[in-house]
């Protein structure tokens, strides 16, 4: 009986702890580095990769955007940060919305990508995360490291995920781990996604998104799109990722 006591104890202490971490916003610094992205490029010469990195390399510092990350354990929406002026190259504010609904297991995305207004409306498609044993501290939290690959735009994508933070949301198009992501590495380097401050607070309107025009498409049908659009990129020798979000 002592046994099962203490075991309940455990539980609901843990369970306390946890209360109150299951709902917020994430404060996030995505930092995308165009050095090591042109680098990378098939169709540039040894020369030309070697003249980009002594033009651009010791002053890269790379191009910073604030995002943000609305959870709670049953939803989430990652957008562009209140003080972010991104635009697009039509000079008005691009469309970038992120939403999952977990409980649903649904996924709705507005995203403005190649001159059009995109909805990619589907299910949930969960990355095929591997858990590693190693761990590190990303804005206070000590968190666990995983890694999945993007076989489209073949990236390898390393998230730091907080288990003291047990909702399974994440920046970009990435969650589905036992703890919120809190830092997202895509690519070696090439772009990082980085939390700065995370706000536990009750939601009121987060979610309420206004009325989003744009063509409404599936999962598959946005993967195509991308996948082909990077093929005749390479083969035209356009670097795809000035139009693509990398």
């Amino acid at each position: 009986m002592k046994k099962v006591a203490i075991l309940l104890f455990l539980v609901s202490f843990f369970a306390f702890c946890q209360e109150g971490k299951q709902e917020g916003v994430v404060h996030y610094e995505r930092t995308t580095f165009w050095v090591n992205i042109m680098s990378r490029l098939t169709y540039l010469s040894a020369e030309e990769k070697d003249r980009i990195k002594l033009t651009w390399g010791s002053t890269d510092e790379g191009w910073k955007q604030k995002m943000t990350l609305a959870f709670n354990e049953n939803q989430s929406l990652y957008a562009y940060g209140e003080e972010n002026t991104e635009q697009g190259w039509s000079g008005r504010k691009e469309t970038f919305f992120l939403t999952k609904n977990f409980a649903a297991e649904h996924s709705t995305d507005y995203i403005d990508m190649l001159g059009k207004t995109y909805i990619v409306d589907d299910t949930l498609h969960t990355p095929t995360w591997k858990i590693l044993n190693q761990i590190k501290e990303v804005a206070g939290y000590i968190c666990m490291k995983a890694e999945t690959v993007d076989t489209v735009k073949n990236q390898k994508i390393t998230a730091w995920f907080a288990q003291d933070i047990p909702v399974m949301a994440g920046p970009e198009r990435y969650f589905g781990l036992p703890g919120l992501i809190l830092e997202l590495d895509i690519n070696e380097g090439d772009v990082t996604i980085v939390a700065s401050k995370v706000e536990f607070k009750k939601l009121t309107n987060e979610f309420n998104l206004k009325k989003i025009k744009g063509k409404k498409i599936s999962d598959a049908e946005y993967t195509k799109i991308i996948a082909d659009f990077i093929k005749d990129s390479i083969k035209g020798e356009r670097n795809p990722y000035w139009g693509l979000r990398y």
